[in-house]
């Protein structure tokens, strides 16, 4: 039997082709449209919808689905895929008893962006993968969050920590901060309510979700994708609950904050943000040379938090137009 006969006769049941259309990501009429032949399901849906289907479902679409791609052969389709797998999680646990204070945030961080990177976008359909950190306490109160840490896939850069900026209550990454409560957006091309995290014509959809620790926020985990309604799946969105979960392992204790202390201020847009950024690392250095000769002797990380919290008190300045207030 062809594959979209076997798809059509498994969508005859009303409920299962919303529970199916639910975890794939998709309208149950797009669903319908796969058995008609208007469209065809992208590879990411389809190993989805592979993974929606009960084990004996699941190998009869699979098995006709080979007969038309060589494809599909590759694709691992294996339910625990939508679990951080247990030996991870242990050479997670590994690193925070054996990594010194001063690597600990940022190599477990490092690490554990790299797997989430891996396992949410194994096709490399294009994700960018963020912490947001709180920046420290200003009269008391939270004023914004930083990008720390973040890694890409085509057409994101590798490496995104260069390109870190400042996000407030006009992002996404504020807004789940604040509220302590995961958040997706499926197209931002239309949902406009909150400013994407890296403002380019290929992020599409967008999640967040908090770091807590004991009803306290760090910041959160932020993920954007070239795909629309990448994150609407519930099996993807607990995976990436799962995720900001285990990064709580890569902050302090002290650095998790009572939501009532979180006051952010709208962050200039980023074409106001990279001038202040500009010449970032010889800033770094200057105040490094600076400790030396106080005889304080910072560490590079301290260093970077310094001149975090310059830029922060500059673009603080601004009022939501953009314009500088003196």
């Amino acid at each position: 039997m062809e594959w979209r006969a076997i798809l059509g006769d498994i969508i005859n049941n009303v409920a299962e082709r919303d529970r199916i259309a639910n975890e794939v990501g998709v309208h149950p009429v797009t669903l319908t449209r796969w058995v008609s032949g208007d469209s065809s399901p992208r590879s990411h849906n389809l190993r989805q919808l592979l993974r929606a289907l009960p084990k004996p479902q699941r190998m009869q679409l699979l098995t006709s689905l080979e007969k038309v791609s060589s494809d599909i052969a590759d694709f691992d389709v294996d339910v625990s895929a939508q679990e951080i797998p247990y030996k991870f999680i242990t050479e997670v646990l590994d690193a925070r008893a054996s990594i010194p204070d001063l690597l600990r945030s940022w190599s477990i961080s490092h690490q554990i962006l790299q797997q989430a990177l891996k396992q949410l976008d194994p096709e490399r359909v294009g994700m960018a993968i963020t912490v947001v950190r709180c920046m420290p306490l200003r009269n008391g109160k939270i004023r914004s969050l930083r990008e720390s840490t973040g890694l890409g896939t085509s057409p994101w850069a590798g490496d995104l920590e260069e390109k870190a900026l400042l996000l407030g209550a006009e992002s996404l990454a504020g807004h789940v901060t604040v509220s302590c409560r995961m958040e997706q957006i499926g197209d931002l091309n239309t949902n406009r309510t909150f400013l994407p995290a890296y403002q380019t014509e290929y992020e599409v959809s967008a999640v967040a979700c908090p770091i807590m620790y004991a009803g306290r926020t760090a910041g959160c985990l932020l993920i954007s994708s070239t795909q629309t309604e990448y994150f609407a799946p519930e099996a993807r969105l607990s995976l990436v609950r799962a995720y900001a979960n285990l990064l709580a392992l890569a902050f302090k204790p002290d650095e998790f904050y009572d939501p009532e202390l979180l006051a952010l201020h709208i962050m200039p847009p980023i074409h106001i943000q990279q001038k202040h950024f500009s010449g970032f690392r010889q800033r770094v250095l200057e105040v490094l040379h600076e400790s030396i000769r106080a005889n304080r002797h910072l560490s590079n990380p301290e260093a970077e938090e310094l001149v975090w919290q310059e830029i922060e008190e500059a673009l603080l300045r601004y009022p939501t137009d953009g314009t500088l207030h003196t």
